[in-house]
């Protein structure tokens, strides 16, 4: 395991490494928080995988995720970690045939790194058993709350054997989840790395108010002025991500669309083409919100507003990573007044409202929007106050 860690490059453990690692080792159930970017993955993975020693003949490990691009990213790591070892790994998620997972299931894993529906379809058909895993790992556990996973997790659990030990981590931790808490874990500790409503201070994040008629001219009007190394635009809806992808694409920009409609094949191409280049502009619905490893996102952008506070932090949290800097656009028309205010009081702070210079802005009524008495800073670079209206260009995160 140590040569697997330092095949990685790693040097030092993040914060939530140091709390974790020594509590998994100790046999201590444990419930983590921390941001997207701080280690996670290796915090529970490298005490299991140390305690699991050489391969065997049945599963000991078990690890949960939310979504299919999560499942793959967590094998990868989990791989990488065990190189030196004969650990054997299986990924399991839908979307897919069921052929590699049943040969590797038939030849023997260790570690199950899997989705719930998928999961429960090969325990259905009796082609995996867990009755023997001694490691169980809740990853993103609010969202798969949000998913409706929870029965589905309960279901796995009660295969599992009562005598093991669970890890959960979740952003935040609602009563449905307290509920799973009390049934499923023992006497667990809590480990909570930075304020889980706190956006990162590396990251500058500003409102953009217009007329709903002007919202994507408003969006290629930005790309068009940044100075962008990469950029993730956030969408509510499916169509609504197609759309705009298509949009951004008649305008020449080189673009990847991710949500939960494309095949595994096209989201797999999507996040490779944008993690290696290829892509400028990856257009996706909160199923890359959290938790997925892009590096080097200069700018987000959220085209809709969220509906919760929570996916707010998730989104801006995908720039600013691992201590860089970086952007976070948000488009606000009239209807999203309401969410809004909930996203500034969950964050406890107001969030600029910007207006861009020499841009053909239609009125509406947002512009009223506290309108100042006195100069206000607009925390943008350049950014300055005219006529009780906040106006500055787009601003380069370095």
């Amino acid at each position: 395991m140590l040569e697997g860690v330092k095949a990685m490059g790693y040097v030092e453990p993040t914060p939530i490494q140091l709390r974790a690692i020594p509590l998994i080792l100790a046999g201590q159930d444990v419930i983590g928080s921390a941001q997207t970017g701080t280690g996670k993955t290796a915090a529970f993975a490298l005490p299991i995988l140390s305690q699991l020693g050489a391969h065997g003949p049945h599963t000991r490990m078990l690890v949960l995720e939310p979504t299919r691009e999560l499942a793959a990213q967590v094998e990868t790591a989990i791989h990488d970690f065990a190189r030196f070892t004969d650990l054997r790994t299986v990924v399991m998620f839908g979307g897919v045939g069921y052929g590699k997972q049943m040969d590797a299931l038939k030849n023997g894993v260790d570690i199950i790194v899997a989705t719930p529906g998928r999961l429960l379809d090969h325990l259905q058909q009796g082609t995996c058993r867990l009755d023997r895993v001694e490691f169980v790992v809740l990853d993103e556990a609010d969202r798969m709350l949000d998913m409706g996973f929870l029965p589905d997790v309960r279901r796995i659990l009660d295969r599992c054997p009562r005598d093991r030990h669970t890890s959960l981590f979740s952003a935040t931790v609602p009563p449905e989840i307290e509920t799973l808490i009390q049934w499923a874990m023992n006497k667990p500790e809590t480990i909570e790395i930075g304020a889980r409503r706190s956006p990162k201070d590396s990251v500058k994040h500003v409102i953009y108010p217009v007329s709903d008629s002007q919202k994507t001219d408003l969006v290629l009007e930005l790309l068009k002025r940044v100075n962008y190394e990469s950029v993730i635009v956030f969408c509510r809806t499916k169509h609504g991500a197609d759309r705009v992808a298509h949009l951004l694409k008649r305008n020449n920009h080189a673009v990847a669309v991710l949500h939960s409609n494309r095949t595994q094949r096209e989201r797999e191409q999507a996040l490779r083409g944008f993690r290696e280049g290829r892509f400028e502009v990856l257009v996706a619905t909160d199923i890359a919100a959290r938790g997925l490893d892009i590096a080097d996102v200069s700018h987000v952008v959220n085209y809709d507003v969220p509906q919760h506070p929570e996916d707010y932090i998730h989104r801006i949290g995908r720039t600013g990573r691992m201590e860089a800097t970086g952007d976070a656009f948000t488009m606000m028309v009239a209807e999203d007044i309401r969410h809004v205010n909930a996203i500034e009081r969950f964050i406890s702070q107001k969030i600029p409202r910007v207006k861009l210079e020499d841009f053909d802005y239609k009125y509406t009524a947002l512009f009223e929007e506290g309108k100042p008495g006195r100069p206000q800073s607009t925390g943008v670079r350049g950014a300055r106050v005219r006529g009780g209206y906040f106006y500055g260009p787009a601003r380069r995160r370095r």
